[in-house]
């Protein structure tokens, strides 16, 4: 069994905070660096995924130096995927397509940011059938002002997407579950 590391919108636009506002997770990008260096290593699939923002305003705009790609996303990926819209389901080429013609049936997902398209991704990986680990501690978010106006702390979506995820979408885990140990005890 082979599972593909899917890295979601880890772009250099997430480093704003003038226009995202205080994140949490200072030590994911590293994570995300030590998750992709052990999959190169293995030589397990590896599926980079970037945000195409449709608003020509918004920092992920194709157009914007902020749609590019952080460093620690080194080397080619077996498949580059872009998207407009919050899964890597949803982008092109089909991602789904490509597990299924490569025969993976499981996933890693790590990325930016960790309520948005890194969970959504899962949920839609784990309701078409893959087995899905979403890596916490390799994810970040923002806070957000909710619906009425409270201040949610991004450290606290990031408890709360682990929670609604674990068990139900996917399993919860983090960079040191799968860097040198396997995967879920099955070696990958």
């Amino acid at each position: 069994m082979t599972a593909a590391l899917i890295v979601v919108d880890v772009q250099q636009a997430f480093d704003n905070a003038d226009y995202w506002g205080p994140r949490n997770n200072p030590d994911c990008e590293s994570n995300i660096g030590m998750l992709i260096g052990h999959w190169r290593r293995e030589g397990w699939p590896i599926v980079y995924v970037r945000h195409d923002s449709a608003d020509a305003a918004s920092p992920l705009h194709p157009s914007a130096p902020g749609n590019a790609f952080k460093d620690v996303l080194s080397g080619t990926p077996e498949l580059l995927v872009t998207k407009s819209v919050n899964s890597s389901f949803h982008g092109s080429p089909d991602l789904d397509a490509w597990l299924r013609a490569s025969e993976i049936t499981s996933i890693v997902v790590c990325g930016i940011t960790t309520n948005h398209c890194c969970e959504t991704t899962a949920r839609v990986g784990g309701n078409l059938g893959y087995d899905v680990r979403f890596v916490l501690d390799a994810t970040h978010t923002f806070d957000r002002i909710g619906p009425y106006g409270d201040e949610v702390s991004a450290d606290m979506l990031s408890r709360i997407t682990g929670v609604n995820l674990h068990d139900e979408f996917a399993q919860v885990v983090a960079t040191r579950d799968l860097v040198g140990v396997g995967f879920g005890g099955v070696v990958l």
